[in-house]
């Protein structure tokens, strides 16, 4: 199993990064490996998506259900097992919260995850550390562009 938990203070603030991560229709227009994503139920503080990520040759999809607590700025993000999918995944959960800060906004993250494969799995946690700081930074990056366009909550 595979896990990392972080805490960073973003000059952002907290509401902004609430609808940047809650926003996953748009992944994959600024998210590094996601190919695809569509939305399969959706009601007001809950939804179900699929997401396709890939590198390189690499293709794999998996289900999610994405609880959404807008008050707290809280998503909790866990994987569906999906016989007919599959994924890549045998396990894979991440937690945001997201608390006013005097500086922006400070951002909780912890993500816990073991792959199918073994290969992929110590593939995987070779490349970890690089991967989270990537996908980090691309959350970021996205609240910079919304906050300058004047999209800012």
């Amino acid at each position: 199993m595979i896990s990392h938990r972080e805490t960073r203070i973003v000059p952002y603030p907290a509401a902004l990064m609430y609808a940047v991560v809650s926003d996953v229709e748009k992944y994959p227009q600024f998210l590094p490996w996601v190919v695809a994503l569509r939305v399969l139920s959706r009601d007001e503080n809950h939804m179900t998506a699929e997401m396709a990520v890939g590198y390189g040759a690499l293709r794999e999809r998996y289900t999610s259900d994405v609880r959404l607590d807008p008050e707290a700025r809280r998503i909790d993000v866990v994987q569906i097992s999906d016989s007919k999918i599959g994924g890549p995944f045998k396990q894979l959960e991440n937690h945001w919260r997201f608390t006013p800060h005097a500086e922006g906004c400070e951002v909780e993250f912890s993500i816990l995850f073991e792959f199918r494969s073994r290969l992929l799995h110590s593939l995987a946690g070779s490349a970890f550390e690089k991967v989270m700081l990537k996908m980090a930074d691309a959350f970021e990056a996205r609240a910079k562009t919304l906050q300058e366009e004047g999209k800012a909550a």
